[in-house]
């Protein structure tokens, strides 16, 4: 088993609540935290081994383009999205982070995490 780590992906959005914040948009970091078997790619020194975090990136930043209410319904497209297209992932773990949040008050960031187990089939 291996992790593979993609923090700090910089995305500008238009979720929230609040008419302004899908208006205007928001400044979001969202962080990934994959669990795989790395063995193979270790060997064979191949791509197709591994957990590609080109696709990654790719698969946050589409999902950060469809506007949402909440960032709980975020993450969890990027959750699914990443096992469903990448059976070699095991569990995925995503942080989404809104940045300088509008909430009357001097508050850096506002962060849900969520994580996806792949299920086995007995």
């Amino acid at each position: 088993m291996g992790i593979i780590k993609v923090e700090n992906i910089r995305i500008f959005a238009n979720h929230g609540c609040l008419t302004e914040e899908t208006k205007i948009g928001s400044d979001y970091r969202v962080d990934l935290v994959i669990k795989a078997n790395l063995q193979a790619s270790a060997k064979t020194d191949a791509l197709h081994d591994t957990v590609d975090y080109v696709f990654l990136n790719r698969i946050v930043r589409e999902e950060m383009k469809k506007p949402s209410y909440l960032l709980e319904t975020v993450a969890k497209r990027i959750l699914v999205r990443i096992l469903k297209e990448n059976n070699q992932v095991d569990k995925a773990t995503v942080s989404v982070s809104k940045l300088n949040p509008p909430i009357g008050g001097d508050v850096e960031m506002v962060t849900i995490k969520m994580s996806e187990k792949r299920k086995k089939w007995k």
